[in-house]
């Protein structure tokens, strides 16, 4: 008998990225503790540049002091990876998992992590794949269009995955993605030739090619008004 996979995804629309890094930690805690089940959060970030736990914020390009000029913030993190951008128009999901349950270890769900946004970009005619040796992401060629960067903790993971559907690619000039220095940054929009639906669907495709790669059959689905109602509920 096949198992049935259970995920809930939690809609949020645009999110300050410390408040969810915060709710990533509850999550994280709460799955641990076996409160809840492997949970996937969709949202987007206003400007935001992110350093990984190697805190390579030589990567930025430009003083701090320009960051408030260009409209954007830096936060330091405890996830994988290089300097990236977060921003408008760029698909982010984290999933709140528990690789024990699914059987896989790090470097398959980075993978299949990668796998899923590869699908989203052959929806659309975009021929993407995974990077050479030392790059994590998704490129489009020599441009990369999607990036990676996890956290992994008693085998719960959390951060995850950003997909540029859209974003407004000069925010990438200032920082060095992901410590490659050679190569650059591309769009959905820059690639395809077909006409995009709205955001909110292209989303929900990542989502639903994310639940199809790592075998969830059974997705509950909440946005930010029935989470706070449950929370309410509960309290």
């Amino acid at each position: 008998m096949a198992v049935v996979r259970t995920l809930e995804v939690w809609k949020l629309g645009v999110v300050n990225y410390m408040k969810a890094l915060k709710l990533q930690e509850k999550l994280v805690v709460d799955r641990k503790c076996h409160r809840r089940c492997d949970t996937l959060v969709s949202l987007q970030h206003p400007p935001t540049y992110t350093v990984g736990k190697r805190q390579t914020v030589h990567n930025l390009l430009i003083p701090h002091s320009d960051l408030e000029r260009i409209g954007a913030e830096l936060y330091h993190t405890q996830r994988g990876g290089d300097i990236t951008f977060h921003g408008p128009h760029q698909a982010v999901l984290y999933p709140i998992i528990s690789l024990r349950d699914l059987g896989l270890g790090a470097r398959s769900f980075v993978e299949k992590i990668e796998l899923t946004m590869i699908e989203l970009a052959g929806l659309y005619g975009v021929k993407a794949c995974p990077g050479q040796a030392g790059e994590t992401g998704v490129w489009v060629g020599e441009r990369k269009i999607g990036a990676v960067g996890v956290r992994i903790s008693n085998g719960i993971t959390s951060h995850g995955m950003a997909f540029n559907i859209d974003p407004d690619l000069s925010y990438f000039s200032h920082i060095v993605p992901c410590g490659i220095t050679d190569k650059g940054v591309t769009s959905l929009r820059r690639e395809t030739d077909c006409d995009l639906p709205a955001e909110d669907i292209i989303q929900e495709q990542l989502i639903s090619c994310f639940a199809r790669i790592f075998g969830y059959s059974n997705l509950i689905w909440k946005d930010e008004a029935s989470i706070f109602s449950d929370k309410n509920e509960t309290e």
